[in-house]
C-alpha cells in the first residue's frame, strides 16, 4: 500500500521528516518496506530556468534555424541555436542549461551539452512544453508571460510537487490502516505516547455541511439483502462537467501509483485512499426508474463489466440494480452501461457498508481484485459512509461545478454497535511482560479512537469502533497497546521462568519418533506434502472435503488419502533421474459424511512408498528391485516396533491397488499394503512399479497404549521353514490359505507368511500364483525330516482338495 508524505501531512499536524515517520510507522506495526521520491514532472525540471531572448537573427547556413542570445540571469548571455518558428526577441522562455537532463513526454531522456550546430555554438536549448514533459504540444517553444522573472527555476514557475511515497506492507488484519487517515491515526497515537503533551491528532479535512439540495432529482434506495448490505447511502450532484482533474488532484493520485481518468472518477478514488471508504459514481440518466436496489440476481445472469468482459453472475453475487437490470457488482466492479462518461451531467454517488464475506466470495468467483474489494474484503467502517459521501460531494461541486440536487439518503436498517471489550490491567501486564503505567495505557487506547465507557481500579470497559475489525477481544486490545507502546520499549528480562513438566513430549510424539528412527534406518526419507490436492484425481468425490474458495483447481479439496501426495513426490523425483525411492510421510486425511453426526472427520496416517532398486548399485551385491515382499517386511517391522503382533491378514479390495493385503485388529484396519494400480500411476506419468503401505496411526497408537509387554524365552530347538508356490483361482483369498493351514496343522505350525504374488498371461487370466512360507517349531524337541514331510504333505493335500491348488 502506498502512502503519500504530503497527503499524510494534511491529515496530521506534524513536521517530522519522512525518515522519522518511516521509523515510527514500522515500530507500530505498519512496516515501511521502501521510500521513493515522487516528482509531478519527471526529473523535477532541474537545470531548466526562465530566460529572456535578447537577440534573434537568422542562421546564415540554415533557413529554419535561428541564432539567439538569451539572458538566464548569469554574467554572460547564452548563445543558443533554436529551430522553433515562433522564437523572437523580447520573449520570456524556458531554457535547458548545459549539463541538465530533460524527460520529454514521449521518447528517451535528452542530455543537454554544449555543441556546434551548422558551425554555430549552442549553449543550451529553448524548450517546447513536450520537451520538458509538462505538455504534449510541439508547435513551437513555450512562451511565458512578460512579467515572469528571469533566472527563476522552472520547477518554481510550474509549482511542481515533490513528494515521498511510503510503501507499507499492510497485514490482512489491519483494514483500519488501509487509508491515509488510518495511517495518520496510528502515527498520532505513537506521537502522543512518546510525548503526552503532543498536539498530534488525526483529523478529516474538507468535511463541511452541504448546501440545501435543490430537490431537482430523487432516487429511491432499497436494500433487499440486508445481511450482505448493512448500510447504503447516496446523493445526487447535477450540472457537472466531466473533464480532466486539477493538477493537485492528479498529483495526489499519481504519487500513489494511480492513473487520473476524469474529475468524477478521480474524486471517488481520492476519497477512497484518503478515508478508506470506497465510493461509486453512477450516471443518473442510466438509473432506470430512478431506483437503486441492492440484491442478488438469478444464477447465470449475464452482466458486462467496465473491462467489457461479459460475466455470468452467481446467485450469491451482491448487485446494485436499477428498476430492471443490474448496474454494478457491489463493492467489486462497475458495469459498462452505468458508468460516468464525458457526456454525463448528473451523478448518483454511492457509499455503502457491505459484508466482507460476500465481497470476498464474489471477487474470488470472478477473479477480480480492485482497490474497493481490497478494503471491503477486510472490513470497512460503517460510520464512514455519510462522511465520505459529504467529502466527495464537496469536492465534486468545487471541481466539477455541480449543485446538490438530492440530499443524502441513508438507509441503515440496524445500527452496528461498537464492540464491547472488558480490559484488565493485570492481563495486559502479563501478556506484554512489562508493567506499563495505567495513564499511558489509557492514553494509547483513547488515541486509537477506542472509547472508555467505564473505569475501575483493575481495568476498563471499552467501546471499540467498528473500523477496527480485528479488535474484538481483550487480547486484541492488548496487542494494540503493545504495538503503539513499541516492542522495542519492552526490555529483555535477564531471568527465564518456566514450569518443569514430567514429559516434554506426548506419547504420540515418542511413538512417531520411534517409527521415524526405524524407517530412516531402513533408508527411508521423510516427505511433507500439502493437505490440499486436486479433486479430479479421485474417482468418487462424494466423501471429499471441498474448499469453498480454492486458490486454484489443482488445490480445491482436502486430501482423502495419502497416496496421491506421495505419487506426486515420486513423479517429481523420477523426472529428475532419482528413480530409487523410499519415502514415508506422517499426515492427515479428511472426509465428509452427510449422514454422520459429525459430518467432517480427519485421521492421522503414516504412508510408506518404495519404488526402483532396493539398494544402491555396488560391486558386492546385486541391486534387485523392490517388490511386494519388501514393503510387506517394512510394514510388519513398524507393527512389531509398536508391539502389535496379534492381527489378522486378509486380501484388500481397493481400486487404487493392483493387489493388496489388509491387516486388522479388533475389527479396525491397522495397515493396507500393496502395489499401486497402473491406472493410478498413469495419472502421474509413472512407468515404474510403486508399492505402498497406508497405516492408520490413530488405531495403532490406541492399540499401543493398551499393549502390555510380555517376555518369552528363546526356543531351545530350531524352527524350520518350508515354502510352497501354488497356482490358484483369482477368487481365492489369502485368508483362506492361512485359515486352512492352521486347521490342518495346529500343533507345530507357528507362522504362515505370503511373500510373493504373481499374475500374468503365462499362467492364465483367471489364475494367480501365491508363494507362501510356513514356519514349523517343536518346543520340546527337534523336528525330524519325517515329521516335516508329513506336515507339508498334509498342507498340500488340503490345498488341493479345498482350493483346487496346483504346485508350481
Amino acid at each position: 500500500m502506498k502512502i503519500s508524505y504530503n497527503w499524510l501531512k494534511t491529515l496530521i499536524n506534524t513536521e517530522l521528516k519522512p525518515e522519522d515517520i518511516s521509523r515510527l510507522l514500522t515500530d507500530c506495526g505498519l512496516e515501511v518496506e521502501s521510500m521513493e521520491a515522487f516528482e509531478s514532472v519527471k526529473g523535477g525540471l532541474k537545470g531548466v530556468v526562465v530566460g529572456e531572448v535578447m537577440e534573434r537573427e537568422k542562421h546564415p547556413d540554415a533557413d529554419r534555424l535561428s541564432l539567439t542570445k538569451v539572458n538566464v540571469g548569469g554574467e554572460n548571455l547564452l548563445s543558443i541555436v533554436c529551430g522553433a518558428p515562433n522564437v523572437a526577441a523580447g520573449q520570456k522562455v524556458l531554457v535547458a542549461t548545459v549539463g541538465c537532463t530533460l524527460f520529454p513526454s514521449e521518447g528517451d531522456p535528452i542530455e543537454i551539452k554544449k555543441s556546434k550546430i551548422r558551425g554555430a555554438v549552442s549553449e543550451g536549448m529553448i524548450c517546447a512544453e513536450d520537451e520538458i514533459g509538462v505538455g504534449k504540444s510541439h508547435d513551437g517553444i513555450l512562451v511565458l508571460p512578460a512579467d515572469t522573472k528571469v533566472g527563476m527555476p522552472a520547477a518554481d514557475y510550474f509549482k511542481l510537487e515533490n513528494d515521498v511515497v511510503f510503501e507499507i506492507g499492510l497485514t490482512p488484519n489491519r483494514s483500519d490502516a488501509a487509508s491515509h487517515l488510518g495511517v495518520a491515526r496510528d502515527l498520532a497515537a505513537v506521537l502522543k505516547t512518546i510525548d503526552s503533551n503532543s498536539s498530534a491528532e488525526a483529523k478529516i479535512i474538507g468535511i463541511r455541511e452541504l448546501p440545501p439540495a435543490t430537490g431537482l432529482n430523487t432516487v429511491e434506495i432499497k436494500i433487499e439483502n440486508t445481511s450482505a448490505c448493512k448500510r447504503y447511502s447516496g446523493l445526487v450532484v447535477s450540472g457537472i462537467t466531466v473533464s480532466a482533474s486539477p493538477d493537485w488532484l492528479q498529483n495526489r493520485l499519481k504519487a500513489i501509483g494511480l492513473r487520473p481518468i476524469n474529475n468524477v472518477v478521480d474524486i471517488t478514488n481520492f476519497v477512497l485512499h484518503e478515508l478508506g471508504q470506497p465510493l461509486h459514481a453512477f450516471d443518473l440518466e442510466k438509473i432506470k426508474g430512478n431506483k437503486v436496489i441492492v440484491k442478488t440476481c438469478a444464477e447465470g445472469t449475464k452482466f458486462k463489466t467496465l473491462d467489457e468482459v461479459e460475466r455470468k453472475l452467481s446467485a450469491n453475487d451482491l448487485m446494485i440494480c436499477n428498476e430492471s437490470e443490474p448496474m454494478c457488482i457491489a463493492g467489486v466492479f462497475g458495469g459498462i452501461d452505468s458508468g460516468v462518461t464525458e457526456s454525463t451531467k448528473a451523478v448518483f454517488l454511492e457509499s455503502a457498508y457491505f459484508d466482507s464475506a460476500y465481497i470476498r466470495k464474489t471477487g474470488k468467483h470472478h477473479g477480480l481484485k480492485t482497490d474497493a474489494s481490497f478494503r471491503f474484503e477486510r472490513g470497512t467502517d460503517p460510520e464512514m459512509t455519510v462522511t465520505a459521501l459529504k467529502r466527495a460531494a464537496s469536492l465534486m461541486m468545487e471541481i466539477c461545478g455541480g449543485t446538490l440536487s438530492m440530499d443524502v439518503v441513508d438507509v441503515y436498517p440496524e445500527k452496528l454497535e461498537p464492540y464491547k471489550v472488558a480490559f484488565s490491567y493485570k492481563n495486559c501486564h502479563d501478556l506484554i511482560g512489562k508493567n506499563i503505567d495505567k495513564s499511558v495505557i489509557k492514553n494509547i487506547i483513547t488515541a486509537l479512537g477506542i472509547e472508555i465507557s467505564s473505569e475501575g481500579a483493575d481495568g476498563l470497559l471499552l467501546n471499540v469502533p467498528r473500523f477496527k475489525t480485528d479488535v474484538t477481544r481483550e487480547a486484541d486490545v492488548i496487542e494494540e497497546v503493545m504495538r503503539v507502546y513499541g516492542y522495542n520499549n519492552v526490555e529483555i528480562n535477564n531471568q527465564i521462568s518456566f514450569g518443569v513438566q514430567q514429559n516434554v513430549f506426548t506419547s504420540t510424539n515418542e511413538l512417531e519418533n520411534k517409527i521415524a528412527d526405524l524407517l530412516i534406518g531402513y533408508g527411508f526419507n521423510e516427505i511433507m506434502s500439502l493437505s490440499l490436492t486436486k479433486e479430479a484425481l479421485y474417482q468418487d468425490n462424494t466423501a471429499l472435503v471441498k474448499v469453498v474458495n480454492p486458490l486454484s483447481q489443482d488445490l480445491n479439496v482436502l486430501r482423502g488419502n495419502m497416496l496421491y501426495s506421495g505419487l506426486e513426490a515420486i513423479s517429481y523425483n523420477s523426472n529428475r533421474k532419482n528413480a530409487d525411492i523410499k519415502f514415508y510421510e506422517v499426515g492427515k486425511t479428511y472426509s465428509y459424511n452427510a449422514e454422520a453426526e459429525f459430518k467432517y472427520s480427519e485421521q492421522k496416517h503414516l504412508s510408506l512408498f518404495v519404488s526402483g532398486k532396493k539398494i544402491n548399485e555396488n560391486p558386492y551385491q546385486k541391486a534387485g528391485d523392490v517388490d511386494f515382499a519388501y514393503i510387506k517386511a517394512c510394514a510388519e517391522s513398524v507393527l512389531k516396533k509398536l508391539g502389535i503382533t496379534n492381527y489378522a491378514v486378509s486380501e484388500g479390495d481397493n481400486n487404487t491397488m493392483s493387489y493388496s493385503m489388509v491387516y486388522t485388529a479388533k475389527k479396525k484396519v491397522l495397515v493396507e499394503i500393496g502395489a499401486v494400480a497402473k491406472s493410478e500411476l498413469k495419472k502421474f506419468d509413472l512407468n515404474q512399479a510403486v508399492f505402498y503401505a497406508d497405516f492408520n496411526l490413530d488405531v495403532l497408537f490406541e492399540l499401543n497404549r493398551k499393549n502390555k509387554t510380555e517376555y518369552a524365552e528363546i526356543p531351545k530347538f530350531p524352527a524350520v521353514r518350508r515354502d510352497l508356490a501354488m497356482l490358484l483361482d483369482k477368487s481365492v483369498k489369502y485368508t483362506q490359505i492361512e485359515e486352512l493351514a492352521y486347521t490342518a496343522e495346529r500343533k507345530f505350525l507357528k507362522e504362515v507368511n505370503l511373500f510373493d504374488i504373481y499374475e500374468g498371461e503365462k499362467i492364465g487370466a483367471d489364475k494367480k500364483s501365491y508363494a507362501v512360507s510356513f514356519t514349523l517349531l517343536n518346543e520340546e524337541s527337534t523336528l525330524t525330516d519325517k515329521q516335516i514331510e508329513s506336515i507339508m504333505q498334509k498342507l498340500i493335500t488340503t490345498y488341493k482338495e479345498k482350493l483346487n491348488a496346483e504346485l508350481r
